[in-house]
């Protein structure tokens, strides 16, 4: 029986590069050469699918983050972290 992950496999389904915690995302700019030509490039961020226990409501939370969203959720807690991404409206539901 096929599943979800064997259509998104099969169609090369993925999930946009964005920071669920601080909205980073990828942005354009130029490769410089040493001649000063300019080519359009992507600067990407740093980001991970990683899961984070939530102590309130005892269950695991899987995130897709960035590095510097990995050390916003170790400053200020896992819960605060998620009430302001959702506030900015970086995270739908979690």
């Amino acid at each position: 029986m096929p599943t979800v992950w064997d259509d998104i496999k099969k169609n090369r389904i993925t999930m946009s590069r964005i920071c669920q915690i601080t909205g980073k995302r990828v942005i354009g700019g130029n490769n410089v050469s040493h001649s000063n030509a300019k080519t359009k490039r992507t600067f990407k961020p740093n980001l991970f699918v990683k899961r984070f226990f939530l102590e309130e409501e005892e269950r695991w939370v899987t995130l897709k983050v960035s590095a510097e969203g990995i050390r916003t959720i170790a400053k200020l807690g896992l819960k605060t972290a998620l009430k302001e991404a959702k506030l900015k409206g970086f995270l739908n539901e979690y």
